[in-house]
């Protein structure tokens, strides 16, 4: 079936009144929904619960408005990135089934598989890989995708360790790729975009000594994100395919640094959106649905032959300098806040840089 995509802000960590009100107009059926991508106010962290509270506010309405079971909308895959630091808005990007017209033109197509379990010791290790890497071509399948170059954006939410799971591990007579629980997010996050990449043909099944320590490996489509909310790699495949008809396209690019705004463009123009060499917001047109890229500080400390000092700051951490920074950029790129930056972006597009995925609407 043809997807519906739509962006809707929250006002408030538990709000999903956007959500309600496409249900209620008929842009599409509570039980129509595939999946959701967003963003929440918390501290991105181990400890984020604002991920879990917007989680639970989704799936309720989903509940209240639509005829499934709970056992089945708990299936449903909601991703939630938190930390909107700077000047990102929290909102959600969600993604429905509807009835259309068949197009030979390529538009968006959506699958969803969840891997076999991750155990704690699976993380930053080949075990790992293989696991998200079955995920994500079960994804593709679903979503019709026969070709990898037609997927443009993998979403992936994975465990990550924590002080019990780390015991639990150790009890069982196993070691941990590292015992710190937010390096845990990092490596987690890396891992899972290898998992993508050699499932995608973008790389070989990589050593073991190379996961979280070769930054020349890396997926080009990864947004990997992870949390204490699941113990498997939750993987949402976006691309285009011909025939199954919408209005939407997705498109991809990469951000080469912290200030490469053409890589936020590139993906816009990927997605099939028609833009001058030297573009800016108003060329857009209202028809950019959201953009998704991961960032991070640049390992090196340098920024274009500048020094930068975030990741020695001690008071505050350096996923939060450079989400807020990059977030200003790409804002300023699109015209728009409430657009999905994450961090933790580890094996995801080049070191200090990042991917970015754009959905278009093309009418």
């Amino acid at each position: 079936m043809a997807i519906e995509v739509r962006k809707v802000v929250l006002e408030s960590v538990t709000d999903a009144s956007g959500l309600a009100y496409l249900i209620e107009t008929g842009v599409f059926g509570a039980d129509d929904v595939i999946a959701v991508v967003g963003k929440t106010e918390g501290n991105g962290g181990v400890n984020d619960y604002t991920r879990i509270l917007a989680d639970r506010a989704f799936r309720d309405v989903l509940l209240e408005h639509g005829t499934r079971p709970l056992s089945e909308v708990k299936e449903i895959p909601m991703v939630w990135s938190g930390g909107t630091d700077g000047i990102l808005t929290p909102h959600a990007t969600i993604f429905a089934t509807v009835d259309a017209a068949p197009s030979d033109e390529p538009r968006l197509a959506v699958g969803y598989a969840m891997s076999d379990t991750i155990r704690p010791e699976d993380i930053g290790r080949p075990a790992m890989v293989e696991k998200v890497a079955e995920g994500v071509m079960a994804a593709m399948k679903e979503a019709g995708i026969d070709n990898p170059s037609d997927v443009h954006y993998v979403q992936t939410k994975t465990p990550l360790l924590t002080v019990d799971t780390i015991n639990d591990a150790r009890k069982r007579g196993h070691t941990v790729f590292t015992d710190d629980p937010l390096e845990s997010m990092n490596v987690s996050n890396g891992t899972a975009a290898l998992g993508i990449a050699v499932a995608l043909g973008e790389i070989e099944m990589p050593a073991a000594d190379r996961i979280g320590h070769d930054l020349s490996l890396f997926s080009s489509v990864a947004s990997c994100s992870s949390g204490v909310e699941l113990d498997r790699a939750q993987t949402v495949v976006v691309g285009n395919v011909r025939g199954v008809g919408g209005r939407y396209r997705i498109g991809h690019g990469v951000m080469d640094d912290a200030l490469d705004f053409d890589g936020v463009y590139d993906a816009i123009r990927s997605a099939g959106l028609d833009l001058p060499e030297r573009a800016q917001a108003e060329d857009l047109g209202g028809r950019l649905v959201n953009v998704f890229l991961k960032c991070e500080a640049d390992p090196s400390g340098r920024l274009r032959g500048r020094r930068q000092v975030s990741l020695d700051d001690s008071d505050v951490h350096h996923h939060r300098h450079i989400k807020g920074a990059v977030g200003g950029i790409v804002a300023a790129a699109v015209g728009d806040t409430a657009i999905f930056v994450s961090v933790a972006a580890l094996h995801q597009g080049p070191s200090g840089g990042g991917p970015v995925a754009a959905i278009v609407d093309m009418g």
